[in-house]
């Protein structure tokens, strides 16, 4: 293997390649973009295409495209030649800066909410110089924004940005307030860490579930899970070695940060973790990184499934959030120091937060909403529905000293000592990881453990962003009126204990004990996707979005009709599948699996007819009730899908797809279930979970 260094972004036109070829003053113009959100002159970027363009068909492109994230989750791009026609008949390879900065897809064939109408087709990608670009295949992919002629964001990038800039400028606001003239920018960094499943691809053809749905709708338990915990970081088996290498080898040619990997709990699971970086260039490497694990798992005869929860039973996948604050200056704002109590700024921005995860609940838990998510959610690793905070100890006595006016006495030792003489001593974190709460301070970090693994963090993000900016914002209006910076620092901090403390929680998040006391402080516990989506729209969140330009009042419930829509219709997708499996698969296995049941019986009885049949009779009886049940079943479920075209309304059609087709569903897979555990394996029409789980 080529020497990292030589590897790591060969693939991007970052800036070392900027400022390697393009002219000083154009790099200087460029920079001055990227890091301060300057307008980019046509003439500037005409240099800058025509740069990028040269470099990109060294490196092997043909065609360009510009990278974009509508509403569907995922990524999207059309692809363009570099060729242009010549008046000799041959063709030359050129590329403008008006192509770089604009392109034009149709802004009416992605999901819009009624943003757009069928006949308003035109739609804008517009570059978005502070993600770089990259080359995959034989393409230039450009990050980009995309929004509609009307200038309304059709995407997940456009609000993400504008999060970004508006938490950016509350917190350099307050910080210059508390001294830091220095400060003249603050970003947000992100590490997502990625949870996937491998399986064998010959077998992930077998399943119509899997194909359309990314997740088992059948499947018996099988006899070993992960129960004996024997999974969980331990040795890796050399196919999944061999894909988790290549995958990590494309991933540094396109500078994605790529650093730990290792198996996760369930068998089949595992987990990659980046390096933290700017939310917004994090989020595109989490969708290149998505990307490739699909491709490069296909190469090596396996299925990547990213589903929240492919198999029943055991550990869904998530991707947590860690989420951080820095300074143009390096300064984590999240860092406690060796003395948080006596670390104003720290106390401050951990209390801005702590005053934004409790007042907006509805939106964190939004932000993760998802049919997928909602099997997930409160088991087997995952947090439940109830947000709430974990703080660890010491901050937390920190807090309720200045709530309390009491002095701070430092009880607890800083240092770790083992009694193994030769294992080192060494410092403790602030805190303890709580792996089933929902938003964990983890030493310098909020780690939003909330997200299902195929969920895009732009939104996430864009949520944690803004409500940290309201906070940040309202604390500085306090500070700009105050005669005494310091003093009001604490009653600051001792307010919002007294108002939001009730947030905090270090316990058992999976304790039925602790859904009852959430409930006594007055915590929302939105239980599915579709009881907490329709809070998208209240009018407190609304006013929030347009106080800092996020969303217009459209846009919001644009994105709140959407995302109901997309549980109805993977519900439904998932509800035909079932039917279609039940009916064409499992029906007539079974009823082939009782005749030959009954001509063993038969030629039993034909050698003696003091042969014993009873237990032959007794499996085709209890067949034969199964099926008959599952048959009615799937008429039920027909019916019901053909009820559900009575409700138009997003947010009706969403409810009566919760209450009535997912319990039916459940239904449905109980009786399915039950057969696989009776019918022989030579019958039962596709692999089982003992199979899928333990093929590779």
């Amino acid at each position: 293997m080529e020497r990292l260094s030589k590897i790591f972004g060969s693939l991007v036109f970052n800036d070392n390649v900027m400022e390697e070829r393009l002219p000083r003053d154009i790099y200087l113009v460029l920079k001055n973009t990227i890091h301060q959100g300057k307008p980019l002159d046509i003439k500037i970027a005409n240099v800058v295409a025509n740069t990028m363009k040269d470099w990109a068909i060294e490196n092997g492109a043909t065609h360009f495209t510009h990278w974009f994230q509508p509403m569907t989750g995922i990524t999207a791009e059309k692809h363009d030649s570099f060729i242009s026609p010549t008046s000799d008949g041959n063709v030359i390879m050129e590329f403008s800066g008006k192509e770089l900065i604009k392109g034009e897809p149709d802004g009416s064939s992605f999901p819009s909410g009624g943003l757009r109408s069928t006949f308003e087709a035109r739609g804008y990608t517009v570059w978005d110089p502070t993600s770089y670009a990259f080359i995959r295949d034989t393409t230039l992919c450009i990050p980009t924004a995309f929004c509609s002629y009307s200038g309304q964001s059709l995407d997940k990038k456009t609000p993400l940005l504008k999060s970004m800039e508006a938490l950016d400028k509350t917190a350099v606001r307050l910080l210059n307030l508390l001294g830091y003239d220095d400060v003249t920018r603050v970003i947000t960094t992100v590490g997502p860490e990625q949870e996937y499943f491998l399986i064998d691809k010959k077998l992930f053809k077998k399943r119509m579930d899997l194909k359309f749905c990314q997740r088992t709708l059948f499947g018996a338990k099988p006899p070993k899970g992960q129960e004996m915990e024997d999974h969980y970081f331990g040795s890796i088996k050399p196919r999944v070695a061999e894909f988790m290498k290549e995958l990590d080898l494309e991933l540094w040619k396109l500078g994605v940060l790529s650093k730990t990997k290792h198996n996760e709990g369930a068998p089949s699971q595992h987990e990659l973790a980046p390096i933290f970086t700017v939310t917004n260039v994090a989020t595109d490497h989490n969708q290149i990184t998505m990307d490739l694990m699909k491709r490069i798992a296909d190469k090596h005869g396996l299925v990547c499934l990213l589903h929240e929860k492919p198999f029943a039973g055991v550990n869904g996948s998530g991707k947590h959030n860690n989420w951080s604050l820095s300074t143009n200056k390096g300064k984590n704002l999240l860092e406690p120091g060796k003395k948080p109590y006596e670390n104003k700024t720290f106390l401050l921005f951990f209390s801005a937060i702590i005053k934004a995860v409790d007042e907006y609940q509805d939106l964190l838990r939004l932000s993760v909403a998802s049919a997928g998510n909602d099997h997930r959610l409160g088991g087997n690793e995952a947090p439940p529905a109830i947000i709430s905070m974990f703080i660890g100890s010491d901050l937390k006595k920190i807090l309720r000293c200045i709530e309390n006016d009491l002095p701070y006495s430092e009880e607890l030792l800083n240092r770790m000592d083992i009694d193994v003489d030769v294992l080192p001593s060494f410092m403790k974190d602030t805190t303890d990881r709580n792996r089933t709460s929902p938003f964990a301070f983890t030493g310098n970090k909020f780690e939003f453990r909330m997200l299902g693994s195929t969920c895009n963090i732009a939104c996430p993000n864009t949520i944690l962003n803004t409500i940290a900016a309201n906070s940040l914002c309202e604390y500085a209006d306090i500070l700009e009126k105050s005669t005494n910076i310091d003093d009001t620092i604490f009653e600051i901090i001792k307010d919002t204990m007294k108002k939001h403390s009730r947030i905090i929680f270090n316990g058992n998040n999976y304790a039925q004990e602790w859904v009852i006391e959430a409930e006594r402080r007055g915590l929302s516990n939105f239980k599915t996707a579709v009881d907490v989506l329709p809070h998208y729209v209240d009018e407190q969140n609304i006013k929030l979005f347009e106080k800092f330009n996020i969303y217009t009042k459209e846009e919001v419930q644009s994105r709140c009709d959407i995302l109901l829509e997309q549980y109805s219709k993977t519900l439904n997708i998932e509800a035909l599948t079932m039917i279609d499996m039940a009916k064409k698969d499992i029906i007539p296995s079974v009823c082939a699996y009782s005749k030959s049941l009954t001509d063993t019986a038969l030629n039993k009885k034909s050698l003696s007819s003091d042969i014993d049949c009873s237990l032959e009779i007794s499996l085709v009886k209890k067949l034969s009730s199964l099926n008959a049940c599952l048959d009615i079943k799937i008429e039920k479920l027909n019916t019901s899908l053909l009820e559900s075209k009575n409700y138009p309304n997003p947010k009706e059609n969403a409810e009566f797809y919760r209450d009535n087709i997912k319990v039916q569903m459940q239904e449905l897979r109980a009786i399915a279930d039950e057969l696989e555990s009776i019918v022989g394996k030579e019958f039962w029409p596709f692999p089982t979970y003992a199979d899928l789980l333990f093929s590779i």
